[in-house]
């Protein structure tokens, strides 16, 4: 499946109802968002599906692929894009029989031998960094923009950064050689996430490899 890496919002719905949550994606989508990941970690399965789907309707409408973060099941019944998987989830080898040659797989990377591991299982991205600390409530583990640089010059798929990036920082991503970057906060905690995200689109524009 085709996909456009450039702007990548990943979602935290912590603290925030579904309604507003739905409203922040479509600001994004609509701002140029070009691949969303809805990313849930505290959901029943029932409850992530439903949501999944609430979220397909509003990125559909966009023509904005839908990733569902580790849920490969959720990813399928939920009619999404693909699925990511980071490095304590399902293996991308897994992932890839699961969803099946024309769904997107995409993996986190920190290192080299990851990113090549990854590519050789069969995903379609690599999502690298923290660049930066984040807020989000997940596992962070600082990633050098050395070690960016080396995995974009070493693997064949598109590269994503990733971790803490804003319009006010993502200029430490020039000359890397990405495909794009992801934000998680930068969006969900913007007053004007339509704005945000067509600055961020902006930049990414600018630093892409």
């Amino acid at each position: 499946m085709k996909f456009d890496p450039t702007l990548y919002f990943i979602t935290d719905s912590t603290g925030v109802e579904t309604p507003r949550l739905l409203e922040i994606v479509d600001a994004a989508c609509r701002g140029g968002a070009s691949l969303v990941q809805l990313r849930e970690k505290n959901r029943t399965g029932r409850e992530y599906l439903s949501l999944a789907r609430a979220v397909k309707a509003v990125t559909d409408a966009h023509h904005v692929p839908l990733l569902i973060d580790d849920r490969a099941d959720i990813a399928l019944a939920a009619g999404a894009s693909g699925v990511h998987v980071g490095s304590d989830d399902l293996p991308v080898a897994d992932a890839r029989v699961i969803m099946g040659p024309d769904k997107i797989v995409g993996a986190t990377a920190k290192t080299v031998e990851r990113a090549l591991e990854a590519q050789s299982q069969g995903a379609d991205y690599l999502g690298v960094g923290a660049i930066y600390p984040t807020t989000t409530k997940v596992k962070t583990v600082l990633t050098s923009v050395d070690t960016l640089r080396d995995i974009c010059k070493t693997v064949n798929i598109p590269v994503c950064a990733i971790g803490g990036l804003n319009a006010g920082n993502c200029g430490v991503l020039a000359n890397t050689g990405i495909a794009g970057f992801c934000v998680v906060s930068a969006i969900m905690k913007s007053p004007d996430p339509e704005m945000t995200a067509r600055e961020l689109r902006s930049w990414s524009m600018k630093l892409k490899g």
